[in-house]
């Protein structure tokens, strides 16, 4: 894969689409003192290397999901782990999921209607994958903030990628 390389304009017209996707490209352009074709190439860019792709933000409350959950699970043995993720991907509970290091192999968001849901996505299928032998779930009493991080933490770090 090449090196993508973000710069100031960049991550602010991404730091304003990330505030407010639907905001015209004119609009941005007035904002950011450049030409409504630039923020155009930009944004067309960035789209094509896959740093940025629109989509609605639904607030999970709002539609009907009730149980939000950590779960992080032991694979055993270690060469089950890309079975499992693959598994696990397959379900449209999941909203993240990642190997991490420690105590557990994986470590998995998920949504759910309400906890039956989450029992049921547990019990019958997430425990039923061959190499799943220990979980451990967290469960989220109230979500107070759904979104991504600032962008400008990347200029604060010096570094943009």
């Amino acid at each position: 894969m090449s090196k993508i390389y973000i710069d100031d304009l960049d991550l602010t017209l991404l730091t304003l689409l990330s505030n407010n996707g639907r905001k015209s490209y004119s609009d941005i352009a007035e904002e950011l003192g450049v030409s409504a074709g630039t923020v155009r190439n930009r944004v067309a860019r960035l789209v094509e290397q896959g740093t940025l792709s629109f989509i609605g933000n639904v607030d999970p409350n709002h539609v009907g999901f009730h149980a939000f959950a950590t779960i992080h699970l032991r694979i055993s043995p270690s060469n089950q782990i890309d079975h499992v993720v693959e598994q696990l991907l397959s379900f449209p509970e999941v909203g993240f999921l990642a190997t991490v290091a420690g105590e557990f192999d994986l470590h998995v968001d998920v949504m759910c209607i309400n906890n039956d849901h989450l029992n049921e996505l547990l019990r019958e299928r997430i425990h039923q994958i061959e190499g799943v032998v220990d979980t451990k779930t967290t469960m989220f009493l109230k979500v107070h903030r759904i979104k991504h991080p600032d962008l400008a933490l990347l200029r604060k770090s010096g570094n943009g990628q």
